[in-house]
């Protein structure tokens, strides 16, 4: 669980950020106005990195939560043994 816990809090916090901050900037500053390249805007890149961001993370947490579902069913092997079940 604390192995879990490791890798699934940063990752939260960082997508939350992730995604509230272009809401804030986009209310609160000039930044994401300024033209990034082909008359697109930095709100659009922003925007498009958004889904680019949740397939990655999505494929990360997939082949971890593999391990992680690997890993408990060992403890559970190990511990299904020694109680003779």
């Amino acid at each position: 669980m604390q192995r879990k816990k490791a890798f699934i809090v940063p990752v939260t916090l960082f997508f939350l950020a992730f995604y509230f901050v272009l809401p804030i900037l986009a209310a609160y500053s000039e930044v994401l106005k300024g033209e990034a390249f082909f008359h697109i805007t930095w709100a659009w890149v922003y925007s498009l990195l958004q889904f680019a961001v949740v397939w990655i993370g999505g494929i990360v947490y997939i082949k971890k939560a593999a391990k992680y579902d690997k890993m408990s069913k060992q403890i559970l092997n190990k511990y299904e043994k020694e109680l003779g079940e």
